[in-house]
């Protein structure tokens, strides 16, 4: 009987070792083949294919590194900016100091020139600008890139389990700071919605809409095209210049109570459209680490989560006065936290098991729970406003 037994091991070991010698051989004979014709050519045809091969490992050598180095990466940058010590809401006319405040008055007294006034900048716009930047300057916009587009032997990166990561969290970023260029036109930097759009933010929010995956080349149309990093980067170009006007007092930032609801109705909804793709993932596939689709869901809402971070952390300073005068301090510091904790997984393979399973974990379920916390957060905020 354990003769029989162990013969049995035996056969299935050695049919699982001839199954992988066939598997190697086929995936090496093209190799082969391919290096017996090469070596049969003349000089003229093997210089440019040695060329062309030495470019692509090059190429593919630059975009893995790319994909996998995330320069500017920080769940707590936010921190750097001190915004807790602002306690001017943002387009507010910014008091003088006492001495220098004489000084003024008394040269202004004997030369009839006003002293300049200064306003408080915009943290929201700030956040936004350097977001884009950690996104196309600090870091390649991966989205664009020839191989990225190009995928792997023809199919998406985005359906293959690997070098997705980073791309799908730029994404994320970017649709936050979408939704803020938006609201920056269409409420925030008018007054009471009557007074003219800002140009500098009229020009970011249409570059910050433009096509992710654009390249130097495209065939819908056919012909040359500017890259998607040029129009990110004239986007961050023009929210400095709306934060230098709104410093000279020349622009408007409205920092009102209805305005800072609407701003975050438009948060909640899209964080909401997020973790409804984050509850059709999870529900309807259960292929544990096997999932290829699990991670750029988990990346993009991971980076979206990233992006308002620091967007609704500036919007407590912009909107300080309304927080103060609504007592909303805690409920604002409890939805921080809410999302510093959802920054806090970072797990190295995503995993969309059963949320009743025992083995896999389910990532996805965990980042939907967070996304709708924030969410369930900022409808709390929105009703105290309401008030």
């Amino acid at each position: 009987m354990r003769d029989q037994i162990t013969g049995f091991f035996k056969g299935v070991a050695a049919a699982i070792g001839r199954g992988v010698r066939i598997l190697v051989a086929w995936l090496i004979w093209p190799l082969m083949a391919a290096h017996g014709w090469y070596r049969g050519r003349r000089l003229w045809v093997k210089g440019p294919i040695a060329i062309f091969a030495v470019l692509l490992v090059a190429l593919y050598g630059y975009f893995i590194w790319q994909t996998q180095v995330w320069r500017g990466f920080d769940p707590n940058f936010v921190d750097t900016y001190r915004w807790n010590e602002r306690n001017m809401p943002a387009g507010q006319e910014l008091p003088v100091p006492g001495v220098e405040a004489q000084a003024q008055a008394q040269t202004a007294g004997t030369s009839g020139i006003a002293a300049a006034k200064q306003c408080q900048t915009s943290a929201i716009a700030d956040a936004a600008a350097d977001l884009t930047d950690m996104n196309v300057n600090q870091n390649a916009w991966i989205s664009s890139m020839l191989l990225y587009r190009l995928g792997f032997f023809g199919m998406d990166w985005d359906h293959t389990p690997f070098l997705d990561n980073k791309a799908s969290f730029q994404r994320g970023v970017n649709q936050a700071v979408r939704r803020t260029s938006v609201e920056l036109v269409d409420t925030l930097a008018r007054m009471r919605g009557t007074s003219g759009v800002n140009t500098n933010l009229q020009d970011a929010r249409s570059n910050l809409q433009f096509d992710e995956y654009s390249w130097y080349f495209g065939l819908s149309p056919f012909g040359p095209k500017t890259p998607t990093p040029s129009y990110y980067r004239a986007a961050i170009n023009s929210l400095h210049k709306f934060n230098t006007e709104l410093g000279n007092c020349s622009a408007t930032f409205d920092s009102r109570a209805d305005n800072l609801v609407q701003f975050i109705d438009r948060v909640a909804n899209d964080l909401g459209g997020t973790s409804a793709i984050l509850r059709e993932r999870s529900e309807n596939y259960n292929g544990g680490w096997f999932d290829t689709r699990a991670d750029d869901r988990f990346w993009f809402a991971y980076g979206q989560i990233y992006g308002y971070y620091a967007i609704l952390s500036a919007a407590g300073a912009d909107f300080s006065q309304v927080i103060r005068e609504r007592n909303l301090a805690p409920l604002w510091t409890d939805m921080l936290k809410q999302m510093q904790a959802a920054l806090r997984i970072q797990p190295a393979i995503i995993s969309n098991g059963a949320e009743d399973g025992w083995i896999m974990p389910t990532h996805l379920a965990v980042m939907g729970f967070y996304t709708l916390r924030v969410r369930s957060n900022l409808v709390e905020i929105r009703l105290v406003l309401d008030r």
